[in-house]
């Protein structure tokens, strides 16, 4: 069976497709087989930025470590059996489809969805990316005005608690819920003190890890269109990396010991 990652934010603008991306293909570089859902039906920057990849490579004669991209399947809802729901049962067919690889990667929708609480309670590992602000942080916990007292947890908290019992129920392990801390600013002001206070004392109240994320670099924005990551810029081209890159790249590496999945060894 896959390990299965999912990728969920209730909130746009957290960095989920490029942290998809980017986890998707060093286990790919590191010689794992990876396969890919994007649950987000309307926008799919997940998907898009997969098949800019085979397009990229494909125009350039490179062959590059490339996660197995699946477009969740389309069923006709004739062919659904009595009782169950329509989105249950693509999701199904398109896990089945992938149960071959040693990941299976879903990238969710920043909006609650159905196929969305499904996935999570597929997670073997659940990571939530989430800008450093309070604003995001309104995503996990409820705060008081000082952002000091964590006065209850959010929808998308109970929605991860949820999924954890459905796991407990059909005797599965439990999830692995990491937090990553993206899109940081170079800057330390008090704000980024009291989000990390705030997110250690509700890490030990509702049972999560707490992992380094990427910081906000324009480099992200230009590898998009071409399908790229930060470790295939020796591979097309790229002589010699600038600090920023090189920077980047050990946050890269830093995720993934974090993240800690079986039978992974960061050799990048």
């Amino acid at each position: 069976m896959a390990h299965i990652i999912v990728v969920g934010n209730e909130k746009g603008g957290a960095g989920k497709s490029t942290v998809s991306m980017h986890v998707a293909t060093a286990l790919a570089r590191m010689g794992h087989s990876v396969g890919c859902l994007d649950l987000d039906l309307r926008q799919s920057t997940f998907g898009r930025y997969i098949t800019n990849r085979r397009a990229f490579l494909k125009s350039e004669g490179l062959a590059l470590p490339t996660p197995d991209y699946l477009e969740l399947p389309q069923v006709d809802p004739a062919a659904v059996p009595e009782g169950e729901n329509l989105f249950d049962y693509r999701l199904s067919a398109g896990v089945a489809a992938l149960q071959g690889n040693d990941f299976l990667l879903i990238d969710c929708p920043g909006s609650h969805t159905r196929l969305s609480q499904m996935a999570h309670s597929l997670a073997d590992t659940l990571i939530t990316p989430m800008n450093d602000s309070f604003i995001d942080f309104d995503l996990l916990a409820h705060v008081d005005a000082m952002g000091e007292k964590i006065e209850g947890p959010s929808v998308y908290s109970e929605m991860v608690w949820s999924a954890r019992q459905l796991r407990t129920d059909a005797g599965l392990a439990p999830i692995d819920w990491v937090v990553l801390r993206n899109r940081l600013g170079a800057q330390a002001m008090v704000n980024k003190q009291k989000m990390e206070n705030a997110l250690t004392m509700l890490s030990k109240r509702i049972g999560f890890r707490i992992a380094p994320g990427f910081s906000e670099r324009v480099i992200f924005r230009e590898l998009f269109p071409r399908g790229l990551t930060l470790l295939d810029l020796k591979d097309t081209g790229v002589k010699q990396m600038n600090m920023s890159n090189i920077a980047a790249r050990q946050e890269l590496r830093d995720l993934m010991r974090a993240l800690n999945l079986p039978g992974v060894k960061v050799t990048f």
